[in-house]
């Protein structure tokens, strides 16, 4: 058979692909299986390609696919079929079908592999897993998919992913390499461990295609905190976008065209803001997306690369006197980080008493039900409609009226500045002169209000989130040093 110039390295594989299959051990480890009835069927049966190192899969694969889905009575099983004479003729009455199969089924455990290959050069070296990690949830283990606890025996409801992708596949529609990878990718199991090492497998452009204006204001406001400046910016960026990429893709599978979104063409690009150049406009897009995956990731229940006080730009800011300056700002930064604790919990103790002072001025209750409902919307993560009910008010917007939060934590982050600002300057005193001190006062105070602001800000994430993240142990500073002061102060006779 002649070569044909149109596949090129295209859809082509080794013809080794389609009889070696590879699975799970007993140990969870990654094994081949060289089926021997499958490598003398598809010899016999594809005889022009027994010397060629490739093989082309859009010539083999319909044929196969053919043959598997004859009316052929099948009359053993796979188990019996890997032990067929390989020497005697095959009979394609009875076993072409079966064979077929699992030279088709071989392709595809080897297809999965290169999927989780691919995804793991990709993502797991920054998020921690590597392809070995990834195999156990789409490979078949002696016949069984892999869930960390075997199936019983007797269950004949079981279907391998090989097996759904080959009853589910269409050669119409796409090719099985392709088909392979999409249903890999959309696999739960494999899914939920990349949510858990923050990896999210959908494209930014379908991200963007499916985020409304209304709920990327919420996302940037709640969950990012952006100014109302850049919140505006994006919302106008993401209508843009959909009055040109969106509106375009959708007139093209009206058309009948199916396909995976890509990225914007330089012409989209230009027509989504002709005032920038291509690569800016793509550059804010992609970074608006990024801004939207790492919500889309936190609220399934993954992990997001949280954004905390760097508190080195703050050292950094110092001008030191001594020539080791490496071994004064490693000494500064411990001091540092102990300070801010210290006066993140007194400015609490601080805020909270003379909170429940006044409240007690006005009504015992009230303070009582203050305290109460500052435990349980921060430490157990309830929300306002519960806290009302266990708190003895009508309706949540009297708790949000109690609470006044966004309040509370203004105060609070007033008086930590005071507090920690001052502890700053006279520990930095060791270190510098006061008069080179003086110069950087205001860099100083602005690094200081720039961490404050992120600590104090990290609550109103949680909350936005708090039905998702409930019983988790709260994740910001701010939450934690708020708890173990509630509990202390429950704990006082």
């Amino acid at each position: 058979m002649s070569d044909d110039p149109k596949l090129g390295k295209t859809g082509m594989s080794a013809p080794s692909r389609y009889w070696r299959a590879i699975a799970i051990d007993a140990a969870g480890g990654r094994k081949i299986d060289e089926i021997s009835s499958a490598r003398a069927f598809f010899l016999t049966s594809f005889p022009e390609f027994t010397v060629r190192s490739e093989v082309p899969d859009t010539l083999v694969q319909p044929q196969l696919l053919h043959w598997m889905r004859e009316d052929t009575p099948v009359t053993i099983s796979e188990q019996n079929c890997q032990e067929v004479d390989t020497h005697e003729p095959l009979n394609h009455d009875s076993n072409t079908r079966l064979l077929a199969r699992l030279c088709l089924k071989c392709f595809i455990s080897s297809q999965i592999e290169r999927v989780c290959q691919r995804l793991a050069t990709q993502f797991g070296e920054p998020h921690g897993f590597t392809c070995d990690d990834l195999l156990p949830f789409v490979l078949d283990s002696d016949g069984r998919q892999y869930t960390g606890e075997a199936k019983p025996q007797h269950s004949t409801s079981y279907q391998s992913l090989a097996d759904q992708i080959l009853q589910s596949f269409d050669p119409d529609q796409s090719n099985l390499a392709n088909w392979t990878s999409r249903r890999v990718k959309h696999h739960k199991e494999l899914n939920s461990f990349l949510l858990e090492h923050g990896v999210y497998l959908v494209s930014d452009w379908a991200i963007l295609n499916d985020t409304t204006s209304k709920q990327l204001e919420r996302i940037f406001s709640q969950f990012h905190q952006l100014a109302r400046v850049e919140i505006e910016e994006g919302k106008q960026l993401l209508e843009r976008y959909h009055a040109v990429y969106r509106v375009q893709r959708l007139k093209q599978r009206q058309a009948g065209t199916k396909s995976l979104c890509s990225p914007p063409t330089p012409e989209q690009l230009h027509q989504i803001n002709p005032m920038l150049s291509p690569t800016i406009v793509l550059a804010k897009l992609q970074k608006m997306a990024s801004r939207l995956r790492e919500y889309r990731i936190y609220v399934r229940g993954g992990s997001v690369a949280k954004e905390t006080t760097d508190p080195t730009i703050l050292a950094d800011t110092l001008p030191y006197n001594s020539a080791d300056t490496i071994d004064d700002q490693t000494e500064f930064l411990q001091v540092y980080q102990q300070e801010f604790v210290t006066c993140l919990d007194r400015a609490i103790a601080q805020v909270t008493h003379e909170r429940v002072t006044q409240l007690h001025n006005k009504n015992l209750q009230k303070s009582q039900q203050f305290i109460k409902a500052l435990q349980l919307f921060h430490c157990q993560e309830l929300s306002m409609t519960e806290i009302a009910r266990l708190i003895g008010l009508k309706a949540q917007f009297q708790v949000s009226r109690l609470l006044k939060l966004k309040a509370f934590r203004a105060d609070i982050q007033r008086e930590l500045l005071v507090l920690l600002r001052d502890r700053v300057f006279e520990q930095a005193k060791i270190y510098t002169e006061p008069q080179r001190l003086q110069s950087c006062y205001q860099k100083i105070e602005e690094a200081l209000t720039e961490q404050i602001t992120i600590v104090i800000q990290e609550p109103e994430t949680e909350a936005s989130t708090a039905t998702i993240k409930r019983n988790q142990t709260p994740s910001s500073l701010f939450t934690q040093r708020l708890c173990h002061y509630l509990d202390m102060r429950n704990n006082l006779p």
